[in-house]
């Protein structure tokens, strides 16, 4: 390395964190006429309590916070720009990698406003399989949003505890799928292939162990003295505020508002369940605490319904110019093997339109955007990310309190702050 350019990194680096002297706190002057130093802090973007690449600029009066601005853009992939250069259903495993503890909610939002554009008739049994998929990845989302989250509050066995569920049902996603992140399982019109020989027992297994796995987390957090008071009345931010900023998800429901779009606008038969919605009332950290952890208790109900309820039929959709024909009517059906060849090589073709799906992620409201042109090809695709809402929503929570609640609130904003740049 050149030294020069060596010598200005390093000035570069030097000159990120300054020390500022204004008279008094934010430029009040003090009682006694003393001035107060506002110390500006780079946090990230590679800060291990962040979970993503994310860096906050951050303006300290001693131990407390007084500014805050979150600076994205560490992570920019160009995910919606290489949609646009793929055939429809080529877009799925690039989707998915956007957010990687939520790749099904991604998958699923895509789909859903393709099909809206094709006005495909997704079958029963695909619409089930496709909830009991998203509520395990509902689940496993919260886990290492849990898991993380005590870890920032010096709880480390529960980070152990929550990645061994978590492990389980990547398990399970390995044996519907045969993957265990990623999956491209959804597929559209329905998806790829049916749940295999033995997966329902070890679902099973998993609906029944869970309720006393969460049981023994609250156990652990809910009544510790050491977690109430890092998370009680601490980033309290009011239904109005983050109804302002566009929030949703936990973040609103910790305020009270029940808000979740399985009940305001049912998607994939989510409408054929029975579950409620956790709410908070004052909408601080523990609200938010409490809100995740509810609803990994209504998502195991929602999987153990689907699983009893789940109805005969195909698994995607029999139309062979949308989906792939299955493999054992390539040997003896010229049309298949033609319709095969096609999809393929050339996909299929969506009408002119434009279409957005949004759907009720482990983080808010996940909507896809796609407009089409009448090719093979969407013209544009567009997510709206909860993630990049919700961070908006930080500043107001941090303001005035310790760096140490920046931290406990930064965990509890959301488990994969990577997931807002694409």
């Amino acid at each position: 390395m050149d030294p020069v350019s060596k010598v200005s990194d390093y000035r570069k680096l030097e000159e990120s964190v300054t020390l500022s002297t204004v008279e008094g706190p934010l430029g009040a002057s003090g009682s006694d006429g003393a001035s107060t130093e506002l110390f500006t802090l780079n946090m990230g973007p590679h800060h291990p309590a962040t979970h993503g690449v994310l860096r906050l600029l951050v303006t300290l009066e001693g131990e407390v916070v007084r500014d805050l601005k979150p600076i994205i853009g560490y992570l920019h992939t160009g995910i919606e720009k290489t949609a646009e250069t793929k055939s429809y259903w080529k877009v799925i495993p690039v989707i998915e990698r956007m957010d990687y503890l939520a790749y099904f909610f991604n998958s699923m939002a895509y789909c859903g406003a393709v099909e809206t554009l094709l006005e495909v008739e997704v079958p029963k049994r695909a619409q089930y399989l496709r909830v009991i998929h998203m509520e395990l990845n509902r689940i496993m989302s919260h886990l290492v949003w849990l898991g993380t989250a005590a870890l920032d509050l010096g709880a480390m066995s529960m980070f152990w505890y929550c990645f061994r569920e978590r492990e389980t049902i990547l398990d399970l996603f390995e044996q519907s799928t045969g993957q265990r992140m990623h999956t491209r399982y959804f597929q559209i019109g329905g998806v790829i292939e049916d749940i295999p020989v033995g997966f329902a027992a070890k679902l099973k297994y998993l609906t029944d162990e869970m309720p006393r796995r969460i049981t023994q987390y609250e156990a652990l957090l809910t009544k510790n003295e050491i977690v109430l008071q890092r998370l009680r009345n601490v980033g309290v931010v009011d239904e109005k505020t983050l109804l302002g900023l566009g929030v949703t998800g936990p973040l609103l429901r910790a305020t009270g508002n029940p808000w979740d779009l399985r009940k305001a606008a049912p998607y994939c038969s989510y409408d054929d369940f029975d579950f409620k919605i956790p709410v908070g009332t004052v909408g601080d950290n523990y609200d938010r605490y409490r809100v995740r952890t509810a609803e990994m208790r209504e998502s195991v109900k929602i999987i153990e319904q689907a699983m009893e309820g789940l109805p005969e039929g195909p698994h995607i959709t029999e139309d062979r110019k949308i989906a792939l024909p299955p493999r054992h009517e390539l040997a003896t059906s010229m049309e298949a093997l033609i319709h095969h060849f096609k999809l393929v090589t050339e996909g299929f073709r969506v009408p002119a339109g434009e279409a957005y799906h949004p759907i009720e992620s482990p983080r808010g409201e996940l909507g896809c955007f796609v407009r089409s042109d009448g090719s093979s090809k969407p013209a544009r695709v567009h997510m709206r990310d909860p993630s990049f809402v919700n961070l908006q929503s930080l500043s107001t929570m941090v303001e005035g309190s310790y760096i140490a609640d920046l931290i406990a609130t930064l965990a509890m904003l959301d488990p994969i702050i990577g997931g807002v740049d694409r």
